[in-house]
């Protein structure tokens, strides 16, 4: 080690070793009470290891010793290098200068052009170039502290985060070398190989690669675009825990998922929505809500319960689907060709639209045949109209039907007053329909008819019974027009004031207002049958077994 002393100040050779003898003797006679002091002491002080040359000028720098070349400090745990670096051994502290490079353990190292180190507040000021390296983490940036009291990092004019597979940047972020925690604020950008996250403030967990996002964060993929304000995402398994009613979205914005808490699998395009959860196809014009809703992104399907509601809105006017369970499927062909869409509503099944309402327990439609089939005691109402059978199916084309077939007990009846209904029943009916409007309606099989007929001034004529074997009834503005009978039959036409009590009704007649929903909010209030107005015996009746729900694995 060369040892250097400015002529300018006057001292002599003699004068230092001088000094450094009465130092060697202060110090041999304090070595008793020395010795008795506990580690933690001796670790307050920053220890010179290594320089090449160590100079010093009372004139320039009279506080501080000039160190040149290879230069070595450790403070207790710690290991600083750098080429040159003034040192203020009386406060303590150090500036260190080119190839700065400190050292704790095999985990922590820092780099820099320039350190300013205090011993007293163990604090270290990076400047220039300064790359941290923690484990498998790097941190880049321009400025850091580094806090030694706390194993805390802060930079606050830009920085970058780099692990193995992600790249977070923001204005001012804090980093804790103990627990591997990070805190980024203000333009935060978070990018992997996957996706890319916008937020204003991200706590990462650089061990677990979990990002917490707490303020309105976008995840964008090439799948999906996320648009949050509160949760977490595991950057390696891609799952993520999204609060505060957040929205998924798919397909360039025609499918939407949202939901008061969602927990998305990215890897397996799994999601669960809980609270409130919507999803909107506007490809289809309809919208499902539920208090559960899972959805399978690769097979196109989804689970819907909870207060479940659909809303189909492809017409003019709406309509509003309740039951306790919904379950949508989609089936592709080749080059992702839609081949069938699925709609299956499970038990207790209210429908409302201005102009049509129904309630059933279960419910099917593909559009394979734009067929909507309603199972076990199904009821249709449309105005002053009601229909019921044992089961249902109306072929759609567009939402508008076209054609409606009631099997089993089917019972066509309109009301006219509180006393007088048109009532037909056989064991099936066939409706056609024109822009959705009865047209037409062929009956088949032990065919019962009563009907009003009314003169040319609107006056009802009497009260016509009638059995056959098939009939045909025309419909004006959706009423009974008129009856035709094909084959031999049976009847007979009362006056108003000679019907026979007893014919009245048809032994199968019911009259169900009372099941009928009024509006759209109606729809979740079920009402059960009486007795009397179940049907006899439902052959046809079919049950519709629940799908399994998928679950939320937790960790």
């Amino acid at each position: 080690m060369m040892f250097t002393i400015d002529r300018k100040n006057n001292a002599t050779v003699a004068d230092a070793l001088k000094c450094l003898l009465l130092f060697c003797f202060v110090f041999l006679l304090s070595g008793k009470s020395a010795a008795q002091d506990s580690q933690s002491r001796s670790d307050d002080f920053v220890y010179l290891l290594n320089a090449d040359e160590i100079r010093y000028s009372e004139l320039l720098n009279p506080d501080a010793q000039l160190l040149v070349g290879n230069v070595v400090f450790r403070h207790d745990s710690m290991y600083m290098y750098c080429d040159s670096a003034l040192f203020f051994q009386k406060v303590n502290s150090f500036n260190a200068y080119s190839n700065v490079r400190t050292e704790q353990g095999d985990t922590l190292f820092m780099f820099g052009d320039s350190l300013l180190y205090d011993g007293v507040t163990r604090i270290a000021h990076l400047r220039g170039e300064v790359r941290l390296e923690n484990r498998d983490m790097i941190l880049l940036t321009d400025s850091l502290n580094y806090d030694r009291n706390t194993s805390l990092g802060y930079f606050f004019n830009g920085g970058t985060l780099l692990d193995a597979e992600n790249t977070l940047t923001s204005d001012y972020g804090e980093y804790d070398t103990d627990a591997g925690i990070a805190i980024f604020r203000r333009d935060v950008v978070l990018e992997s190989p996957d996706y890319t996250m916008n937020t204003d403030t991200l706590v990462y967990d650089a061990e677990g690669r979990v990002a917490r996002f707490v303020c309105p964060t976008t995840i964008v993929s090439e799948n999906n675009v996320i648009e949050t304000r509160n949760g977490w995402l595991e950057t390696e398994t891609k799952n993520s825990v999204l609060l505060d009613r957040s929205v998924l979205s798919y397909s360039d914005g025609e499918q939407l998922m949202t939901g008061d808490s969602i927990v998305y699998n990215d890897a397996d395009s799994l999601v669960w929505g809980f609270g409130n959860a919507v999803i909107n196809d506007y490809s289809d014009h309809i919208d499902v809500h539920g208090d559960y809703v899972f959805f399978d992104r690769t097979k196109d399907s989804a689970v819907v319960t909870g207060r479940a509601l659909a809303i189909e809105y492809s017409s003019g006017d709406s309509l509003f689907l309740h039951a306790d369970t919904f379950k949508l499927r989609t089936i592709y062909g080749e080059n992702d060709s839609v081949l069938n869409r699925q709609v299956k509503a499970y038990h207790k099944v209210m429908a409302f639209r201005t102009d049509v309402q129904m309630v059933c327990d279960s419910l099917e439609f593909e559009t394979v045949d734009s067929c909507l089939t309603l199972y076990k005691d199904p009821v249709v109402w449309s105005d002053g109209q009601q229909i019921l059978g044992e089961v249902i199916k109306a072929y759609m084309n567009d939402s508008t039907i076209e054609r409606a077939v009631v099997s089993g007990q089917a019972l066509s009846v309109e009301r006219i007053d509180d006393e007088c209904f048109n009532q037909i029943s056989g064991r099936e009916i066939t409706g056609f329909f024109v822009d959705g409007d009865i047209d037409r309606a062929l009956v088949d099989g032990n065919v019962q008819v009563v009907y009003y007929p009314f003169d040319s001034d609107s006056i009802m004529i009497g009260m016509n019974v009638t059995e056959a074997s098939n009939m045909e009834a025309f419909f004006i503005s959706r009423k009974v027009h008129k009856i035709v009978v094909h084959e031999s039959s049976s009847g007979v036409l009362y006056p108003m004031d000679q019907r026979p009590p007893e014919k009245l009704k048809l032994p199968n007649f019911v009259w169900l207002s009372n099941l009928r929903p009024r509006h759209r909010d109606d729809i979740f209030f079920w009402r059960e049958k009486e007795e009397s107005e179940k049907l006899h015996v439902n052959k046809l009746a079919k049950d519709i077994p629940l799908p399994s729900l998928p679950v939320v694995h937790k960790k």
